[in-house]
């Protein structure tokens, strides 16, 4: 492991996301998964960054009470932000096609809060990342919802997905942070314990 300060620590990720599991798997971690069953509310005041800080931090001390001293958990939520509100996870196919209907052909800011905490240490973090879509059609969103199902993605889209391929025009900031986690970030702060 390159991270040998966190050998002390039996590490948990405090998300259900395959996307994020995936990615710290990458980071070549030894972690075990535990999802939280908070209810995802945030105060209204709340801006931009705020709410998945808020989230992330959420779930990561409700996973955290329930763990031995030596645990170190990492938990993280994901929005999408346009014109100036949240850009949920669709429940339905209708409501998928209405939110990629209302991100085609304009630019949002996909924003991941994270939240990194032990018995001693706490962090919490944002990335943010510009995205611009190219104009969709009607047939391609609609062929896009129906082959991924994107139920569990904040609004309703996977970069890694076919509509990324053909749809995502250009990035400015992480591609990862998109994905759900900003891994350079939880890299760097994973250093911090």
């Amino acid at each position: 492991m390159v991270l040998q300060n966190l050998e002390k620590y039996q590490l948990i990720l405090a998300s259900k996301s395959p996307r994020r599991k995936r990615l710290l798997e990458e980071l070549g971690l030894d972690f075990k998964v535990q999802v939280s069953d908070v209810k995802e509310y945030f105060p209204p005041e709340l801006g931009m960054t705020a709410i998945p800080e808020y989230l992330a931090e959420l779930k990561g001390t409700a996973i955290r009470k329930q763990m031995p001293d030596n645990c170190l958990v990492i938990a993280a939520d994901t929005i999408v932000w346009k014109d100036e509100e949240v850009i949920g996870k669709p429940a339905t196919k209708q409501e998928a096609i209405a939110l990629l209907k209302h991100l085609s052909g304009s630019q949002h800011q996909v924003i991941t809060g994270v939240n990194i905490q032990s018995v001693r240490q706490k962090y919490s973090f944002h990335a943010v990342t510009e995205v611009w879509f190219d104009e969709l059609s009607d047939d391609e969103i609609e062929y896009y919802v129906e082959r991924c199902k994107p139920y569990d993605k904040a609004g309703g889209y996977g970069i890694q997905e076919w509509i990324g391929f053909v749809g995502v025009q250009k990035i400015e900031g992480s591609f990862f942070n998109v994905m759900g986690l900003p891994v350079h970030k939880v890299y760097q702060f994973l250093k911090l314990f």
